[in-house]
């Protein structure tokens, strides 16, 4: 489609992006013997004063300066694991506490290998915004070490005039992390925290229990409104463990604290699902795919549990034969609800197109773009996963559709494409 506005403005992976990550043993030891947070702890208890000094002087050399607050870090993961042994705290030493938390640490490269799949909300912070310009919030898919997949986001502002800028990266990250346990595997519904002092786009959201330990993939952020007027972002993704998927969302108010909550019923254990913004007719729904090539659309009287829908789309013109999929949360039009969609043609090409749903009845289609929307081209076809192209979630921004794209699952785009232009086109 000739009339998107794509911005020059990329995002890519970038392996110089490192965060101290709280290091959890998620093991316990048989038979009364100490558990290994125990066991590490007391090595550390038993060193004399001059090994400390010269141990913690070893790791501030080597990491002190590739991280934010990094003592601050030491003595907050330090913190956390005094409450779970009961220690005495006033008899041990500033450098003490320092090398103890450190050892519960580790250094990771969150987006080595791939930037990819982005959503986009509003921000829940629009101070000095006017009608006409807004503050934005980016998730990010982040591919690190291990293929392991990680949530980031990024703040930026779109302009009246149809501008995005982003906001600086700062120079270092931070991971939100759950309170709890350290020598217990997390598992079902869990609460992480944002770190007080770091912002937004310094946070990373790292797999946490057992079901995400192989990554969390694919987050569709939506600004939902309740029936009762509270506003709530909420974001589904995909939870895998290396074995299995399983559908999860992530509910917040602030962007500081996160509710990641497993779904329940037959269709949370597919991948793909998308939340419309509000109910429809009384009831939460979901765009989601139960069969691999399918559309379907489900109903729910809860939020967090799901069963079978009903087909709504299928398969039709050839650059989406193999299979479609949602591409984030309806939007809401005067003219009805506008999906976005990805099809998969001839040599598992992904594009992106777009569906027109009934406002009252968003099992009626009323339209679809016959050719894509946005497809791989010459200047974006290479990368870690060629000849795609692939969003979790675009937004409405006066007459246009701000559109954050991945490319080829390396890296990150952003184009306007006007509304009008993109209804004329259907059929």
């Amino acid at each position: 489609m000739s009339d998107i506005d794509a911005l020059p403005l990329y995002l890519t992976a970038n392996p110089a992006r490192v965060v101290v990550r709280p290091f959890h043993l998620a093991w316990q030891a048989n038979g009364g013997a100490p558990s290994r947070t125990q066991r590490i702890t007391n090595a550390v208890l038993a060193l004399d004063d001059a090994e400390v000094d010269q141990q913690l002087t070893h790791v501030l050399r080597d990491f002190e300066k590739r991280h934010w607050q990094t003592r601050r870090v030491f003595m907050t993961r330090f913190e956390e694991i005094s409450v779970l042994l009961k220690l005495d705290c006033d008899s041990l030493s500033a450098e003490r506490k320092q090398l103890i938390g450190a050892y519960f640490c580790h250094e990771y490269s969150y987006c080595a290998a791939a930037l990819m799949n982005p959503s986009v909300v509003l921000h829940p912070d629009q101070t000095g915004m006017n009608g006409s310009s807004c503050r934005i919030i980016l998730s990010l898919r982040a591919v690190g070490e291990g293929h392991i997949s990680s949530i980031a986001f990024r703040e930026g502002i779109i302009t009246r005039d149809a501008q995005f800028h982003l906001a600086p990266e700062p120079p270092f990250a931070t991971a939100a992390d759950a309170h709890g346990d350290e020598d217990c595997e997390q598992e079902g519904a869990v609460t992480i925290f944002r770190h007080p002092d770091s912002t937004l786009s310094g946070t990373v959201i790292f797999p946490i229990t057992a079901a995400q330990a192989n990554g969390l993939e694919d987050l569709r952020l939506v600004k939902f409104a309740h029936e009762d007027g509270r506003t709530e972002w909420l974001g589904t993704y995909t939870a895998y463990n290396g074995r299995q998927i399983q559908s999860e969302m992530m509910r917040t108010r602030d962007f500081r604290s996160f509710d990641m909550v497993p779904l329940t019923g037959s269709a949370a254990r597919n991948k793909g699902m998308a939340l419309f913004p509000r109910k429809v007719n009384g009831r939460y729904m979901m765009i989601g795919r139960q069969d691999g090539e399918n559309l379907y659309l489900i109903g729910s009287d809860s939020l967090t549990h799901w069963d079978e829908g009903e087909k709504i789309l299928s398969p039709l013109y050839p650059w989406e034969i193999v299979q479609i999929g949602n591409c984030g949360a309806p939007i809401e039009l005067d003219e009805g609800w506008l999906l976005l969609t990805h099809g998969v043609g001839a040599m598992r090409e992904y594009s992106i197109g777009a569906v027109l749903l009934d406002k009252e009845n968003p099992a009626k289609v009323l339209a679809r773009t016959s050719q894509p929307v946005l497809a791989a081209s010459e200047n974006n076809r290479e990368g870690y996963v060629p000849n795609v192209v692939y969003t979790c979630g675009a937004m409405r921004h006066g007459d246009n559709i701000f559109l954050p794209y991945g490319i080829a699952d390396s890296s990150v785009a952003f184009a306007f494409v006007p509304i009008a232009d993109m209804l004329a086109k259907m059929e």
